[in-house]
């Protein structure tokens, strides 16, 4: 069930560079590890994105746990914050790829939600990062997803986003 509105189909026609330009979306600059892991790593004709952070101009745009209750980041707030997880995902998708045009379709989505104990939204927390792959993928960003709850992220963060996709032939 959607809890967001869903973005205006893409032409399907349309590379994903140019669906990533329509929305007036951007990819950011790969964001540099934190410990000891690659942001993105490519096994034959597939790529999986090490988790990411809501990150904008290399800042965490929230810290906290998920939840309905005072003092927690709200399920909306947290809904918006899957996006710019999504887009660093993507961006270190691509460029382990060679380019984002490269990318033949996102397969998985793992989205990480920090939870009040009692808040069970994760669905609709990550339907954030969702829109954002349909948006710039169109059918090629359909994809199998887990929408996980947990205690704590890293930095404090309230989501955190991995991809697995696959890459065109000969890429």
């Amino acid at each position: 069930m959607r809890t967001t509105t869903p973005p205006a189909e893409p032409d399907a026609s349309a590379t994903h560079s140019a669906r990533l330009a329509h929305p007036g979306l951007a990819l950011p600059v790969v964001a540099s590890p934190v410990a000891a892991y690659e942001p993105a790593v490519r096994s034959g004709s597939w790529i999986w994105t090490s988790g990411q952070l809501p990150l904008v101009d290399g800042q965490l745009q929230a810290r906290g746990k998920v939840g309905d209750t005072p003092g927690c980041v709200t399920p909306e707030a947290a809904t918006l914050l899957a996006r710019p997880a999504a887009l660093h995902a993507i961006a270190a998708a691509a460029a382990q790829a060679g380019g984002l045009d490269r990318i033949r379709r996102v397969v998985k989505l793992v989205g990480f939600v920090a939870s009040d104990p009692a808040f069970t939204g994760q669905p609709a927390v990550v339907n954030g990062a969702s829109d954002v792959l349909h948006a710039v993928f169109g059918a090629a960003g359909a994809h199998a997803r887990g929408a996980v709850g947990g205690a704590a992220l890293p930095l404090d963060a309230p989501v955190e986003i991995e991809l697995v996709v696959e890459l065109e032939a000969g890429a």
